[in-house]
């Protein structure tokens, strides 16, 4: 932790499982044993232990979500709270600035003062140990002996009202001097040592000063405390039979003390007087419990395990039509954006995507770098509040034009660089601002086109998100908004890379295109039309993978010397990629495509040499696309030549990577 932030949405996540296991523990305390009951209190130190938020989840309630918000609406930041570890980290702060610096430091010197508070009390009564005599150890040894049981140092020191163990390397027993000490007192301290209670004491001390602001947290150590003490009794109870477990109790009335009670690194048999009615009541309750309740036991443990330590992932919090002056759900829509983060590249593709169709800035926000985040807030608050009364989650993208909202998005031309990716986005237009946002609408070019809007953008990962960043302006540009865009390609759009060579008085072309695209297909609820009926899905996927990519091609060859295409009878081409593999040019009857890239085509049947098709890609389209590195093509000729073999390379300005 480095801020007061950090500290709250520790110490609130911690809450939230204490106050959940207490209930727990309140409704099976007479149903599982004494063990259960203390071991349960490892699942709140796991998450006491586990800095809270990360991995964008949280524990029972949505913690990171709401202290987000508050902070943004106290402060007017739109940074991620991170808490980087479970202890106070005030390095680097620098000097305080403001109230919240402030109240941090305060909580850190609370700690450090209650940590030198215990540490002082710890070596008080070591210092007091070492003025102890050695103890006659035969009684000890007797004990040990008796129920298979570890010995340790044992000093006699005056003035003790009972008998602990104190330290966790170097455990010493100790013992009031001039007393008799009850073999059952040896068994319940021996216990202790055994299962090294002083050290869970050590650590339950440690939680109290790092939460000590925190009254619950204290609460529950208390309580963790006492079921320590508890399970040792049940341990105890558990060697003794008849009378002896009566005499038990009798010994803890009559030990009842708060001197050294609650000191850290030790035992103490009394543990407090205040505590000894409970662990009367425990006893007079005690009863074997049958070996079936164990598997119970981690059962129900670990059915707590995931609620409580593992958490659930953070979702969208969507703001629709929140209204200008709805500034709670604006605030926290903002959060929920800064807190759900794109886990893959096509997941924010598909937000930005969807953020421009939508013009909503909450989308807009969830894949866009966090340093951006407080100028998109206060260009949404602007809207909100400006003439027009715009809801509070308009953003406008640029877009020159209405998008197709059935139609969605199309992302063309996908590219590895590096770490990041690019990518063309294909807006279908309902209609467009030629002439910009004041011109009026075009709904079709006079041959009857529509219009689609194109950006180039790339995405790439910061601070453990990945983002969008726009390249350049929307284009126009005019298109036959075909639904088969996805397979067989768009001539109207640029090309991914373009493949050129010149022969026999010929200029041949082709030119390749990908386009890959996420599952938005959602149920439209209508029963019109054959088939099962689908629209498109506007919610952003953050965490989407590309469901398919496909491959397109268009092949032209154009005459340089007149009647050099009437001398060409059949063609056919095939991809070669770097490493030197492809297929083979193959002819074939009519015109086609087969789905390892290679087409063919007849020019004296079909009247030129032109074809264009297109085939989904092989392997996980989520992999970075192999492009072909150039393009084999065989010509065949009408005047009996032997099967020509050309190669076309991307050509300059083709759009090669």
């Amino acid at each position: 932790m480095t801020d007061l932030w950090s500290f709250l949405l520790q110490t609130l996540t911690a809450s939230g499982a204490a106050a959940f296991l207490l209930v727990v523990k309140a409704l099976f305390r007479d149903k599982l044993s004494p063990r259960w009951q203390f071991g349960v209190w490892g699942l709140l130190a796991l998450v006491l232990l586990h800095p809270a938020g990360q991995g964008g989840r949280y524990v029972l309630f949505p913690w990171p979500l709401w202290l987000e918000t508050a902070k943004t609406a106290l402060t007017g930041d739109y940074s991620i709270t991170r808490v980087t570890a479970p202890i106070p980290l005030p390095f680097g702060m620098g000097r305080p600035e403001g109230i919240l610096d402030g109240l941090y430091l305060l909580y850190v010197a609370g700690v450090v003062l209650l940590l030198l508070r215990y540490a002082l009390a710890y070596l008080r009564l070591r210092l007091a140990l070492r003025r102890g005599f050695p103890a006659d150890a035969t009684q000890l040894r007797r004990v040990a002996e008796r129920y298979g049981l570890p010995l340790c140092e044992t000093v006699e020191v005056e003035g003790l009202p009972s008998a602990f163990v104190c330290g966790v390397f170097r455990p010493v027993l100790a013992l009031p001097a001039g007393q008799a000490v009850d073999d059952k007192v040896l068994l319940h301290e021996l216990l202790h040592l055994k299962y090294h209670d002083a050290a869970w004491g050590l650590l339950i001390c440690l939680f109290r000063c790092l939460h000590w602001c925190n009254p619950l947290l204290w609460y529950c150590a208390h309580r963790a405390g006492n079921d320590a003490e508890a399970l040792c009794d049940q341990r105890v109870l558990e060697r003794l039979e008849g009378e002896e477990r009566r005499d038990y109790g009798r010994i803890l009335l009559s030990m009842a003390s708060e001197q050294y009670a609650r000191a850290p690194g030790t035992s103490s048999m009394a543990n407090g007087g205040r505590n000894i009615r409970e662990r009367i009541e425990a006893i007079a309750r005690f009863k074997r419990y049958p070996a079936g309740m164990a598997l119970a036991s981690v059962c129900v443990a670990a059915v707590l395990l995931f609620p409580l330590v593992l958490g659930q992932g953070q979702t969208l919090a969507q703001a629709t039509n929140l209204g200008h002056s709805d500034e709670r759900e604006f605030l926290t829509a903002m959060a929920s954006a800064r807190l759900t983060p794109c886990t893959t590249p096509a997941g924010a593709f598909d937000a930005y995507g969807k953020a421009v169709i939508e013009q909503n800035g909450i989308y807009r926000a969830l894949c866009a770098p966090l340093d951006e985040h407080p100028a998109l807030a206060e260009t949404m608050e602007a809207f909100a509040h400006g003439p027009d009364h715009w809801v509070h989650e308009h953003w406008e993208s640029g877009l020159p034009g209405y998008p197709d909202h059935s139609l969605g998005y199309f992302l063309y031309n996908l590219t590895q660089n590096g770490e990041s990716y690019t990518a063309m986005l294909v807006f279908p237009l309902q209609f467009a601002y030629l002439d910009g946002p004041d011109s009026p609408p075009v709904y079709e070019s006079e041959e009857g086109w529509h219009y689609v809007a194109c950006q180039e953008v790339r995405a790439e990962e910061q601070e453990g998100r990945w983002v969008v960043l726009p390249l350049e302006k929307f284009q126009i540009i005019e298109s036959n908004m075909e639904a088969s865009w996805m397979y067989d390609g768009n001539s109207d759009l640029p090309a991914a890379r373009t493949y050129a060579t010149d022969v026999d008085g010929l200029h041949l072309e082709i030119t390749y295109q990908t386009a890959h695209q996420v599952d938005n297909r959602v149920d439209a609820g209508s029963t019109l039309s054959f088939g099962p009926p689908s629209s498109f899905d506007a919610t952003p996927k953050p965490n989407a993978r590309f469901s398919s990519a496909h491959a397109s091609h268009s092949f032209t060859g154009t005459e340089l010397t007149p009647g050099a295409a009437d001398l060409v009878n059949r063609f056919a081409a095939a991809p070669v990629y770097a490493d030197g593999s492809g297929p083979s040019p193959q002819f074939g009857s009519g015109q086609g495509s087969s789905s390892d890239g290679t087409f063919w085509g007849s020019a004296r049947d079909y009247g030129g040499l032109s074809v264009g098709a297109g085939s989904g890609l092989s392997g996980d389209p989520n992999d970075p696309p192999e492009w072909p590195d150039h393009y084999r093509v065989a010509l065949s000729y009408v005047d009996g030549r032997e099967t020509e073999i050309v190669e076309l390379w991307p050509v300059e300005g083709g759009n090669s990577p």
